[in-house]
């Protein structure tokens, strides 16, 4: 433990992730490189469910990424940490929080099926969090791939700003090579696409002048992390073609943590798990300071600090005790109960956060023994705490336990889940479809909760329609002197909190909450009293106000033989799809289309069907429309409804009491 804590730091530490499309061949290049690295002695297999990062029974089953896994090996004195992140759109939400921690990325793409809807969701998410990007376009030893074709889809629809960084030659053979990173058959081009964006070298590019490959390399990482250029590089991870030049890429063009270990302390978690005899594990990025065994940590929304009981780092694909880690280090933290997912530790304002996915769906979850219930939700709530998303909730009054989801390969995943962990068989309802609700135009609330004291809140706001993905906003026009800013804190809180549920029981959106006037009282206002009127004035205004619904919609990209393009143009129709004119090339469609998520859960099924497995559908997220006229929907409520108002009082009144004496 000593010896793992006194070791000579390394010159570099760079957090990369590995981002893909499914089967694109992200987790073979993860191996590879480990391989490369000497972190491990043999590249395991997706295929054969041996690749190291591919450690849940059921990833190694189904040969699919559900989690995202963390290995590190170490290239030219540098500590390269491989954040190895789902594939599939169902665990997007994996994607998601590992994106806050990286310094850059290498997005893996197919030579096969080319740029893909995941592909261009994650492009767009790294661009809008400036991340740092290499391109690698894998699976060069595919019969039939075409990587000039695959370059052209990624200039039209992610990035024109490619510099290629290799040559590769007999592609589409397992014969395929990879040039050295920087060849002199490139050296024009490449200072060329310097040129554009250096002055200097513009000045040297028109005089003929001769620039070194050491220059070129430096400019490029210069270019690279401000992302003005997105380097691209070729590779058959399979043989290993290219993961070579890949690691070196990795090491030379992404930029690498500042790792100031005496700076203010911190980091982000970005992957919460549960050890059967260490309880939970928290997965942090230091991006300053350092943390020590023993440290205590405040963490946000807690009012005491915890210890940390252990730190663990990942050293290739093994996990070693440690004393410490410091800044730019990825660490695990064992002693933390009540840390989250998302959790900033130390300065506040650090993380990067954007979406890139969006539960789609509920599901109710039953066990298939009665006297297992109490135990499938002990294991939901543990599943819940690592996937947010899932946003398990059990309702007291129903006996029923709720859970989101992003698609039905996530529900799959779920009940294997609970069976390979837990040892529990669960039961699974039909998924229903979450909407959304909207404000129809402007609707005011009131309440005053004066009886029976002590208690004392009166709240008038409104309720009116935002601009579309605005999400839920709120202002006041109370001055502080009329209401204490703390109580106005208390309204805001609760308003974002009870728009969860909206007048049909689904999540409100694009809603702008005026509070208009506040009252309270120097003697009888408790607290909490806030935290019991404000919902009700809330779903009053909505109901003033009217609620509109909206449904989700998902983008789907599907290519198959020509000839099934009358009955897919025919399946789009029937599920109210919009699309695209279709793309023909080579006796193969290229289609792009809208569809509802309520019409087209078990399409992707049904569309392999049809082509006979030989067609590809990729799909994401695309937006919340509005529901055709004439269409209802309702979600049952979880909780108490602030609209029954007696029971409403009674039950949150009895909340803050048992908090009280706790």
């Amino acid at each position: 433990m000593g010896q793992q804590a006194n070791e000579t730091k390394p010159i570099k530490c760079i957090c990369a992730g590995l981002l893909a499309h499914v089967d694109a061949g992200k987790t073979t290049v993860t191996e590879q490189l480990l391989l490369f690295g000497g972190a491990i002695r043999e590249a395991g297999s997706v295929d054969n469910g041996t690749a190291r990062t591919d450690s849940l029974p059921v990833e190694r089953q189904r040969g699919i990424s559900v989690r995202t896994a963390c290995a590190c090996f170490m290239h030219n004195g540098a500590r390269i940490q491989l954040i190895d992140t789902p594939g599939h759109v169902d665990f997007a939400g994996e994607v998601e929080r590992s994106l806050s921690v990286l310094d850059g990325a290498v997005l893996v793409i197919s030579a096969a099926e080319g740029v893909q809807a995941q592909t261009q969701v994650i492009y767009r998410a790294l661009r809008t969090l400036a991340i740092p990007v290499l391109i690698l376009v894998n699976k060069i030893d595919r019969a039939g791939c075409d990587i000039h074709a695959v370059t052209d889809q990624i200039t039209e629809n992610l990035t024109g700003n490619l510099v290629y960084l290799e040559t590769a030659d007999q592609v589409g053979s397992a014969d395929c090579t990879v040039s050295e990173l920087l060849p002199d058959s490139l050296e024009e081009e490449i200072l060329a696409a310097i040129a554009e964006r250096i002055p200097e070298y513009e000045d040297r590019y028109l005089a003929g002048e001769r620039v070194s490959r050491e220059e070129l390399a430096e400019a490029l990482a210069v270019l690279t992390g401000k992302g003005a250029v997105v380097p691209v590089l070729f590779s058959s991870a399979k043989s290993g073609v290219g993961i070579r030049q890949l690691a070196e890429a990795i090491f030379a063009f992404l930029p690498a943590a500042d790792g100031n270990s005496r700076g203010e302390l911190c980091g982000t978690v970005f992957q919460i798990e549960h050890d059967r005899m260490l309880g939970k594990a928290a997965y942090v990025r230091l991006f300053s300071g350092a943390l020590h065994t023993r440290d205590l940590v405040l963490l946000p929304g807690k009012k005491d600090p915890e210890k940390i009981s252990l730190i663990r780092r990942e050293d290739g694909v093994k996990r070693v005790d440690v004393q410490e880690i410091t800044g730019g280090e990825v660490g695990i933290l064992y002693g933390l109960s009540g840390i989250r997912n998302g959790d900033v530790i130390g300065r506040q304002g650090s993380g990067r956060r954007v979406s890139i996915t969006v539960p789609l769906m509920m599901v109710q979850a039953y066990a298939a023994r009665e006297e297992e219930t109490a135990a499938l939700m002990r294991a939901l709530t543990e599943l819940s705490d690592e996937e947010p998303l899932l946003d398990y909730v059990y309702n007291q009054e129903t006996r029923q336990m709720h859970l989101k989801i992003t698609g039905t390969i996530q529900l799959e995943i779920l009940k294997e889940l609970l069976q390979s962990r837990y040892g529990l068989d669960a039961e699974f309802s039909k998924p229903s479809v979450l909407y959304r609700e909207r404000p129809a135009g402007r609707g005011e609330g009131f309440e005053a909760y004066t009886m029976p004291k002590p208690c004392w809140a009166v709240v008038r706001l409104t309720i009116e329609p935002g601009e579309k993905g605005s999400g839920v906003r709120f202002q006041s026009a109370v001055k502080e002197g009329t209401l204490p800013r703390r109580y106005q804190h208390h309204v805001e809180t609760s308003v974002y909190q009870t728009l969860k549920q909206g007048i049909y029981g689904f999540e409100v959106t694009d809603a702008l909450v005026t509070l208009t006037y506040g009252e309270y009282h120097n003697v009888h206002t408790h607290p909490m009293d806030f935290f019991v009127a404000t919902p009700i004035a809330v779903l009053r205004a909505l109901t003033d106000s009217g609620s509109r619904l909206l449904e989700p919609y998902v983008r789907l990209i599907l290519s198959a033989g020509e000839e099934y393009l009358g009955r897919v143009l025919g399946d789009i129709t029937a599920m109210r799809g919009e699309f695209d004119t279709p793309v023909i090339r080579s006796g193969q469609f290229m289609l792009e289309t809208i569809v509802p998520v309520a019409d087209s859960m078990e399409y992707p099924i049904r569309f392999r069907s049809l082509t006979s497995g030989k067609g590809t559908i990729s799909q994401s997220f695309h937006d919340y429309l509005p529901c055709r006229p004439g269409f209802e929907a309702r979600l049952p409520r979880r909780g108490v409804d602030p609209l029954d108002r007696a029971k409403w009082i009674l039950y949150v009144r009895n909340a803050f009491g048992n908090e009280q004496e706790r």
